[in-house]
């Protein structure tokens, strides 16, 4: 018997903000255990959450950004269950009336399109830490960090329209792009600030109705939910096969093993007991303030592809580093309103090449103005210095403090394109090698770039290699 897999995703986005969703205490990552507290978060008696509206305006975006339908009316709704980790004993979501409705996200590669259910506005919950043996035989230790209970997020839910690992990882990725580009959610996989929960079942090719699913939960890779519904599909159909039948649960996958193994039965939504959090009124955003944060909104990362395809004729591995990291992206546009002489696609190059190099290797911020680059990438492409100058030039201007005048100053000059200048530094280059021109005369003008390189080397970088490289075979072949 042919099985079909039936697999529908919640994605998790923590939301770009520095605060709670209903305090102030901070979202910075990595600060000591329980220190990013409040008497909110800590769910202390008396205290009550007040809603941060820069969390309203991201889920806005989120869902104008993925075309969902904003609810100009939306409700919080506590969803009673046992965390460890939030110390209320709840934890506050959106239920019957989340703030946004439908949407999509279109796979071009795969020729495909996902429907939204919903998305609405949570708080996250905090960290169990497992430590290990403390010292007593047989016992382990857990401790509980509240730093990330409150944290805000968006719950993006999908209709259960994929049907296999390859496009529900292409889905996880474009929702990722969309979301980091746009600067609703850092993206961090490795720090949980982006992780997903997926639904699966399989049923008879050709039946309608759903089979039992399971939910293998906190997949924070896209490599690891690839893997995990692989082998979740794989599994259930295993069990069928041998008479067996599918037990509603939640699933962890190892990501060692490459294994999902059960957690606990799964409860049905209701078993959650929602009802309106009494001490949150409805959230009413007016039509005017969703236009509002539509108008302010940067292109999304399909019209950017686009544009920079079309108009500016840039590489597909261009594009897809500008969508990958937006400071780049930011930068390629700054950069180029200042161009003369030089094309956006020869800007281009520099940027996801050389410069994204240098950061990588420094871990250093771009403090380099627009303007600067512009006027060193365009006294390339007229010719005033080489490549080779560029290269050693630009990590001179990382930081912000040097004209590109002085860093070509600091070299000697700009590039040597006079004949007469440079043949003598030719000359002297060919009378210390004349085994390399033995070479050029039988008709190896390959062995010419040995000897480009030595004049190159002699002049700092400063000579024109085409002019070089015709001064070189000219002289070989006079001889």
């Amino acid at each position: 018997m042919a099985f079909e897999p039936v697999i529908g995703l919640e994605i998790h986005a923590q939301l770009n903000t520095k605060s709670k969703l209903f305090c102030r205490a901070s979202t910075e990552f990595g600060e000591a255990p329980n220190q990013n507290v409040t008497p909110v978060s800590l769910g202390l008696p008396g205290a009550l959450p007040v809603l941060n509206l820069e969390t309203v305006r991201l889920a806005i975006m989120a869902g104008l950004a993925l075309e969902c339908d904003i609810q100009e009316r939306s409700v919080f709704a506590r969803k009673n269950y046992f965390y460890p980790d939030l110390p209320k004993g709840y934890q506050i979501s959106q239920f019957e009336y989340p703030i946004c409705l439908g949407g999509r996200v279109v796979l071009e590669d795969l020729g495909k399109t996902i429907h939204l259910t919903r998305i609405h506005m949570e708080e996250d919950a905090g960290k169990l830490n497992h430590e290990g043996a403390d010292g007593i035989a047989g016992a382990t230790g857990s401790s509980s960090d509240l730093n990330r209970a409150g944290v805000p997020l968006i719950e993006i839910v999908s209709e259960p329209e994929i049907r296999n690992a390859k496009e529900a990882r292409a889905y996880m990725e474009k929702v990722h792009q969309i979301l980091t580009f746009i600067g609703v959610c850092d993206g961090d996989l490795e720090k949980g600030s982006f992780r997903c929960d997926a639904n699966i079942s399989v049923r008879p090719v050709g039946q309608k109705e759903f089979g039992t699913r399971t939910e293998v939960k906190n997949l924070n890779s896209f490599r690891s939910i690839e893997r995990a519904v692989n082998y979740e599909i794989e599994r259930q159909i295993s069990v069928i096969q041998s008479g067996g039948k599918i037990i509603q649960q939640t699933m962890n996958f190892d990501d060692a093993t490459g294994q999902t193994s059960a957690l606990r039965s799964k409860e049905n939504a209701h078993d959650y007991r929602y009802f309106p959090d009494p001490d949150l009124k409805p959230l009413i955003v007016k039509k005017e303030q969703i236009e509002q944060v539509r108008s302010e909104m940067p292109d999304l990362p399909d019209v950017v592809r686009q544009r920079y395809t079309d108009q500016f004729g840039l590489p597909a591995h261009d594009v897809k580093v500008y969508l990958q990291t937006r400071m780049l992206y930011d930068f390629f546009e700054l950069s180029r309103e200042h161009l003369n002489s030089a094309t956006p696609k020869d800007m281009s190059k520099w940027i996801v090449g050389e410069l994204n190099a240098l950061l990588k290797e420094t871990m250093g911020e771009l403090s380099m103005s627009p303007t600067v680059f512009a006027t060193l990438i365009d006294r390339c492409a007229t010719g005033d210095i080489s490549t080779k100058m560029v290269k050693d030039i630009l990590p001179k201007l990382l930081d912000g403090k040097s004209s590109v005048d002085d860093a070509i100053s600091a070299m000697g000059g700009a590039q040597i394109s006079n004949q007469d200048e440079l043949q003598q530094v030719v000359n002297d280059v060919l009378k210390a090698n004349p085994d390399v021109v033995e070479k050029i005369k039988n008709g190896k003008t390959g062995s010419a770039n040995f000897l480009m390189g030595q004049v190159m080397k002699e002049t700092k970088g400063r000579a024109k290699p085409d002019t070089v490289r015709d001064l070189i075979i000219s002289a070989c072949q006079s001889e």
